[in-house]
Order: C-alpha cells, then structure tokens, then sequence
C-alpha cells in the first residue's frame, strides 16, 4: 500500500520468464553465469525502478550464490523485491528459479542481493522512498538485509583503509590492496 509513510515491497516486486537457449548457454549445455547476471541486474533495477520511480544503477552485488544449474531448454523465472532502503540505496534480492517445462516443478537455481542508488535528472543519487513491510516475510527479509547492510558498510570502511576483508563464515581473506596481494603471495 503506497503512502506517504512509504511503499510495501510487493508493491515494487518484479516477476519475469525467460527460456534458456543455447546462445545463453556453455558447451555443457547449461546457462552462463554472465547470463544469469545479466538477467538478475535487470530484474533488479525494475524493481528498484518501481519502488523509487527514478533511474537506477547497481552499485553492487553481493551473496551471488549459484545453487544448481540450469539447462538449455528450462524455464527461468526470476523474481525481485526491495528488501531495504536508506537514503539514496535499496537492496533488492532476486531469487532465479529453474522451472521444468514440462512437470512444472521448480527448483530455486541462484539467489543474489544487489545495492542500488536512485539518480535524480542529473546523475546524482536521490532520496529513496521508504519501505514499508507489511506481511511477516517482507519483514524477516527487512531485518535480515539491514544485517546484511551493516556488513557491506564494515567492509567499505576496511578497504577504504586497505585493510583486508574478511569472508563471512571462512578463516580466508582477501587481500585488496597489491602490497597486501604481494605480502600474501611470498
């Protein structure tokens, strides 16, 4: 429900198809990533497009997770939400499903959360309407992306001092920075 308090998620919610073809596809018959990633940038800026009714652009993706393939000759079906919004920012989550042509049966294949900005007339990001979850799943996806928010905002802040960024749930590190690359390699 539109107010000035705000917009509901499923208000900017986005659903669309695509059939995998083999110009979309690797020599083992299944989708390229690239594909995907191309199909879930645009899925995400329409929504992101509704939400705010401003231009959009992806300031990043993060937690791209490839869970199973998907084959030429598969239904994909990606679906998108504004999960969060700041100021000028919105996290969308986009959930790719493969879908069985035949059976029907569908199976989530890939799930990312992607950082959009809003740019006004000029190029110049924009206040974001806010959001306002209404069901108890657009609320558990809210509290769960403002976690995710909080992460991203820590790891801007460590590689903008060249420190190295840890992955959540590894012991490993990624070195930024080349002397941090060099340090690593000798």
């Amino acid at each position: 429900m539109t107010s000035e308090k705000g917009k509901a998620p499923s208000e900017s919610a986005v659903e669309t198809r695509y059939l995998v073809m083999p110009q979309q596809a690797n020599p083992q018959g299944t989708a390229f990533g690239g594909a995907i990633v191309g199909w879930i940038d645009m899925v995400a800026a329409m929504a992101g497009q509704r939400h705010c009714g401003k231009e959009v652009v992806t300031a990043g993706i993060d937690t791209l997770i490839f869970r199973h393939p998907i084959h030429i000759g598969d239904h994909v079906v990606l679906r998108a939400a504004v999960n969060y919004v700041s100021r000028s920012s919105m996290e969308v989550g986009v959930q790719v499903i493969r879908e069985d042509p035949y059976s029907g049966e569908q199976l989530v294949a890939t799930t990312a959360h992607l950082t959009l900005v809003a740019l006004d007339e000029n190029k110049k990001p924009i206040t974001v309407p806010p959001l306002v979850p209404q069901t108890a799943e657009e609320k558990r996806r809210y509290e769960e992306a403002k976690g995710r928010v909080h992460i991203r905002k820590e790891r801007l802040k460590a590689l903008e001092e060249g420190k190295e960024i840890e992955i959540p749930n590894s012991k490993s590190q990624i070195p930024d920075t080349p002397r941090q690359r060099r340090d690593q390699s000798q």
